[in-house]
């Protein structure tokens, strides 16, 4: 028998073992009966969320299994279309081959290559305001390493009522006390540090960008109250590091506070090249308290070299005037030409000045049913409701790119205007 039927056999029969044992293990009729019943509601409810499978690279115009024609993308984080870049695919390439596949380690143990120091290096002279970078298998993994680390039950967190669920879930895992400020009120923040002033160390987090709405924080203003308390602040970049700003460097840059935010975390997954990652960077003083006891650092595996590779390049491209400026060009006049049109035509909208633009539809079934819609005629939205968005405000959250045409932007205008006349 050649060694490929072997493997085969061997999987198959690996296979059934594994679906025997499953089929073993009977769950408690408690905790199926609540779960059979909450998913329940959710399909009734319009929140149970469903997958759509992709069967081509992340692009503009991709291909999803079970549609016969391609269809555009308007729901990806893809912001300056490096995912399939040929030049960030060929750096990934060529670091997979050089340095291999995985470490198979944490950093601190054998999981270090001179890549990772390299690309570290390169994020820290990208924000160029003499700090250090930390990485992370993710964004969410750096937001869960850094309250926990650097705050004790002596301090506090005074944090915005629309962050993240990552920073809400990193916050939970520290024992600071918990303060939190309406979204993007300042004067309500400036109230919570107050409530907040018999506490030792004050640390402010705030998104820079509020996905879910596409509105960037007023971090000038934060800058302004933290400071007179003598606070730190803490900014999460995801949707915002490569595109938001002259240069990219974000939402700290585009308010021109940059060197007066203490502490930036971002991914390596949105805009920089779409893959996996995340950073923390800021102050060396506690970038090393991070490498020395940030759990998800410390306890997970380092990231894989095809990944550093991509996001080196992806950041070689946004550091470069001629490169970047093309990329940001099209993205911005993409966003313009959309968020004009969809106003013109009569939709709510949400944010101001961002590549995010959510349609607001309040009804959770009719932004599911409006996204099917947008399929049927080769349009890729989806859906937003809670718990992902407070209840009666679903919406559509579109997504600009610039991978895309202005024919592609103008086809999904005219494709919302035909699809809202069918709804109405």
């Amino acid at each position: 028998m050649s060694s490929s039927l072997l493997l085969r056999s061997s999987s198959s029969k690996s296979s059934a073992v594994a679906r025997r044992l499953l089929s073993t293990a009977k769950l408690p009729s408690a905790l199926e009966e609540r779960i059979t019943t909450a998913l329940s509601d959710m399909k009734a409810a319009g929140t149970f969320k469903t997958e759509r499978v992709i069967t081509t690279p992340q692009r503009s115009s991709i291909n999803v299994q079970n549609s016969s024609t391609p269809v555009l993308n308007f729901c990806a984080n893809n912001y300056l279309g490096l995912a399939d870049h040929p030049h960030v695919v060929s750096r990934a390439t060529s670091y997979l081959q050089q340095w291999g596949n995985g470490l198979s380690s944490v950093r601190f143990i054998c999981g270090t290559q001179s890549i990772h120091k390299d690309l570290e290096t390169q994020i820290s002279e990208f924000y160029g305001t003499g700090g250090d970078t930390i990485l992370y298998a993710s964004c969410f993994d750096a937001n869960a390493g850094i309250f926990e680390s650097l705050l004790t039950a002596k301090d506090a967190i005074i944090s915005d009522s629309l962050n993240h669920a990552s920073i809400i879930d990193g916050v939970r895992l520290s024992k600071a006390q918990r303060f939190r400020y309406k979204n993007g009120d300042v004067a309500d923040l400036n109230e919570q540090l107050e409530n907040a002033k018999h506490c030792r160390v004050k640390l402010v987090a705030t998104d820079g960008v509020f996905s879910m709405d596409g509105n960037i924080a007023p971090l000038r203003d934060i800058c302004d109250v933290v400071e007179r308390h003598n606070a730190v602040l803490f900014v999460d970049d995801a949707h915002a590091t490569g595109f938001l700003g002259p240069t990219g460097r974000g939402s700290g840059e585009y308010a021109g506070v940059l060197d007066r935010v203490h502490l930036v975390n971002s991914t390596l997954g949105k805009a920089l090249g779409g893959a996996a990652g995340g950073y923390t960077t800021g102050s060396p003083l506690l970038i090393s308290m991070l490498r020395n006891t940030s759990r998800p650092y410390l306890f997970s595996n380092t990231l894989p070299p095809s990944v550093v590779g991509a996001a080196a390049a992806a950041l070689d491209i946004v550091s470069n005037e001629e490169t970047r400026t093309p990329l940001l060009n099209s993205l911005w006049t993409n966003a313009k030409v959309f968020r004009q049109r969809m106003q013109e035509a009569g939709f709510v909208l949400a944010g101001k000045d961002h590549a995010i633009i959510p349609v607001m539809l309040g009804d959770a079934k009719l932004a599911a049913k409006m996204a099917e819609m947008m399929l049927e005629r080769g349009i890729y939205v989806v859906g937003f409701s809670y718990p992902v968005v407070p209840k009666d405000m679903a919406r559509i959250r579109v997504q600009l790119s610039a991978a895309h045409t202005l024919d592609q932007v103008n086809y999904a205008v005219d494709s919302f205007i035909a699809v809202g006349r069918e709804l109405k």
